[in-house]
């Protein structure tokens, strides 16, 4: 594929079925407040990434309306992986079936475009007790495999649910192999990671990997350590959107890192 400057949109924790009053009632509507961003966009994106959570319960009716949402985007190309919410009760089997039918195991599938590998990976089908993700030895040795022959200035964009770094473990939030996994990508000169799962935005970048987790569309977390236990965090009513967003990623050809810009949705 030709290579090129292009830009592409990251979506994340849509949790379609969720409603809790104080928190957020309505997701559908603010997803759809999210698109309605996506389609304002100065230069619409070549697709829209969407890192999982895309359900609460992964019902099939949630499945579909999530389905029907995204196409009132004017980007019709979407990538999903899975979050946990998303494989409940039937280890991902439905959502395989709605949105993985050419990936592998679980979900894990790899793509390029305009010169940019992008690695979707899957870390929420076996949740360990303390609530890490895991990639299990299989997807990492696939993910070894797919990066072998390719070239160390290659631009890199790995995307899953759960975070691959350690945000803050005490809460499950980070991956008990994704160190095994992140050093397969040493030799690269750009890796940006990108997660969801957290419901906030927060960076970090060690050598030459960019790590970076994106806003809900649904409702916002606690920061890391200031509240007993993470989950959906009440906020008033009128600056729910304020703490719920999508994240706008650009790649400049010839740029050593790509450009990650984070907007709310007021």
């Amino acid at each position: 594929m030709a290579k090129g400057s292009f830009s592409f949109v990251q979506i994340s924790d849509s949790h379609i079925g969720f409603s809790k009053e104080g928190v957020n009632t309505d997701v559908t509507a603010t997803l759809r407040q999210a698109i309605a961003r996506i389609n304002a966009l100065p230069q619409q994106p070549d697709f829209i990434l969407h890192t999982g959570d895309l359900t609460h319960l992964s019902a099939a009716e949630e499945f579909d309306t999530l389905h029907h949402l995204l196409k009132g985007a004017k980007t019709p190309q979407v990538f999903f992986v899975p979050g946990e919410h998303d494989v409940t009760g039937d280890d991902g089997k439905l959502y395989l079936e709605r949105f993985g039918k050419n990936s592998k195991g679980h979900g894990w599938y790899s793509f390029d475009h305009r010169g940019v590998h992008f690695i979707g990976v899957v870390n929420v089908v076996d949740i360990q007790q303390n609530g890490l993700g895991a990639l299990g030895q299989e997807q990492l040795e696939w993910l070894e495999d797919d990066l072998k022959g390719r070239s160390s200035d290659t631009p890199i964009v790995v995307f899953a649910h759960i975070p691959l770094w350690e945000v803050y473990p005490q809460w499950g939030w980070g991956t008990k192999d994704g160190a095994q996994a992140l050093s397969y990508l040493k030799r690269f000169g750009s890796v940006t990671v990108l997660n969801g799962h957290i419901h906030q935005a927060i960076k970090k970048v060690e050598g030459r990997v960019t790590f970076h987790t994106a806003m809900s569309t649904a409702f916002p977390q606690p920061e890391p350590g200031k509240a007993p236990k993470p989950g959906p965090l009440k906020v008033d009513g009128g600056k729910l959107r304020e703490h719920l967003g999508i994240t706008d990623v650009n790649f400049v050809e010839g740029k050593t890192s790509l450009a990650i810009v984070d907007s709310t949705l007021i």
